[in-house]
């Protein structure tokens, strides 16, 4: 799978010049499918979709274009996903946001940064980390919770050292928050 990496950028400020340019550039990811170089695509963001400069469905219609009304091969989407950045959980909780139009449209979404860049962990105490799963680390009750969100099918992370990969499996292994207590996190951080 190739991601075309936050296209936002290309022409900030100019949705008609941008969906413009990710429509062109879905043409030749098209292509790329089409010759047997890759079997699908993805877009990968980081501020397009919560600053709407696209949307999901905006997504998908481009690349139905671009595939010249052929069934279009675009599968997954990447964003910012954390407790810091809760903005997609709390839409999602409210069934509104990207991950639910990206979920009913059967695409994968990969939740990029989890971790916050790895400083969400120090940001976490152990009695938040208890709230989200006693007996977790702040890492990993970061993760579980990610992991949660309805609508994300998988958390992209890197990690240093082996332990760390074992970390962050077992948390993952661990059964999913409800939405109820998805809630009650996001309720809790979202407090003055």
């Amino acid at each position: 799978m190739v991601l075309l990496h936050n296209p936002e950028r290309a022409h900030p400020g100019d949705r008609s010049a941008l969906h413009r340019a990710i429509r062109y550039a879905l043409v030749i990811l098209e292509e790329a499918v089409a010759d047997g170089h890759v079997a699908g695509y993805g877009v990968a963001t980081w501020a397009g979709l919560e600053e709407e400069a696209f949307t999901v469905g905006e997504l998908l219609a481009l690349a139905a274009e671009a595939a010249g009304g052929t069934e279009h091969h675009l599968v997954a989407i990447q964003m910012p996903i954390s407790l810091v950045m809760m903005t997609p959980i709390t839409q999602a909780l409210r069934g509104r946001g990207p991950l639910p139009a990206a979920a009913g449209a059967g695409l994968r979404v990969m939740a990029s940064a989890p971790l916050h860049g790895g400083e969400l962990p120090g940001m976490v105490d152990q009695e938040l980390a208890d709230l989200i799963r006693p007996g977790l680390s702040p890492a990993q009750a970061c993760v579980l919770a990610v992991a949660s969100c309805p609508g994300v099918t998988d958390v992209l992370i890197a990690t240093s050292s082996a332990p760390h990969w074992s970390e962050v499996a077992d948390a993952t292994a661990q059964p999913h928050l409800t939405a109820a207590e998805l809630r009650e996190i996001t309720g809790v951080l979202a407090s003055p």
